[in-house]
């Protein structure tokens, strides 16, 4: 099969997926890995694609590779169930897939919308990922959260932005921040890198400035001060995380 796979992996994503799978519906494939949904996700999902599975979770890296595997297409777009491909994008990725090109895959950029806001600073924009790869030139990186694409020759970049509407309220954003940081700390420890206590009271405050200061934050307003305030807390609970599972483990009889 010749053209464009598109996959994702979901999880309770019954509330966005029908949005993201209408905006790839130009693909000539779209591949769904299910990885324990207890909502109506899987029934969404067959309304746009009969290629629906379930599969055992694996990390981001490792799952995405398994959808990887199951594709026909000649080239792979790979997006999340909270991301939407505007009409500008499809058509920029149809470009790709039906002419010639030098390049084994793209940079797309992300257009971040939190808490009611386009975030447009603070270094999440325009935020520049492959995720349009031919399939015989990448395979996703085995880290269990934050994967990327590992990619055999040259990579070139796509006019129009991704959007990403990643948090809608506060709440949600902390019901990921305590699986990814978790994923985030096993990853360090899986390098056998554990922080310092130098480490765990400055990088939060450099990840702050850096977000909120250096890379202009201050103008997405309150919500770009509160994403750089989070993003702060994300590296310290991940550095924490990372040391709290260094530590020898409690002797028989104690506690």
């Amino acid at each position: 099969m010749a053209g464009l796979s598109c996959i994702l992996i979901v999880r309770n994503e019954a509330a966005r997926i029908e949005r993201c799978l209408r905006s790839v519906a130009f693909a000539d494939e779209i591949v769904v890995l299910d990885t324990g949904s207890t909502d109506a996700t899987p029934r969404l999902a067959r309304r746009y694609t009969d290629r629906v599975y379930r599969s055992a979770w694996r990390g981001y890296g490792g799952t995405k590779q398994d959808a990887l595997e199951k594709t026909k297409g000649d080239w792979i777009l790979w997006i999340d169930a909270d991301e939407v491909v505007p009409e500008g994008l499809a058509e920029e990725i149809q470009g790709i897939v039906d002419g010639e090109t030098v390049h084994s895959g793209f940079h797309l950029s992300r257009k971040a919308y939190f808490l009611g806001r386009w975030i447009r600073h603070g270094g999440w924009y325009p935020g520049h990922v492959i995720r349009l790869f031919r399939r015989d030139c990448g395979r996703f990186s085995p880290d269990l959260v934050h994967e990327g694409v590992s990619l055999t020759g040259r990579a070139g970049f796509l006019k129009h932005p991704l959007e990403h509407y990643t948090d809608d309220t506060i709440q949600h954003y902390f019901e990921k921040f305590n699986r990814y940081t978790s994923l985030a700390a096993a990853d360090l420890a899986g390098r056998g890198k554990h922080a310092t206590v130098f480490e765990l009271l400055l990088r939060p405050v450099f990840m702050f400035l850096r977000m909120y200061v250096i890379r202009l934050g201050f103008l997405d307003g309150m919500e770009g001060f509160l994403l750089a305030l989070f993003s702060g807390q994300y590296v310290f609970a991940k550095y924490a995380k990372g040391r709290e599972s260094g530590r020898p483990p409690v002797p028989a009889g104690i506690g």
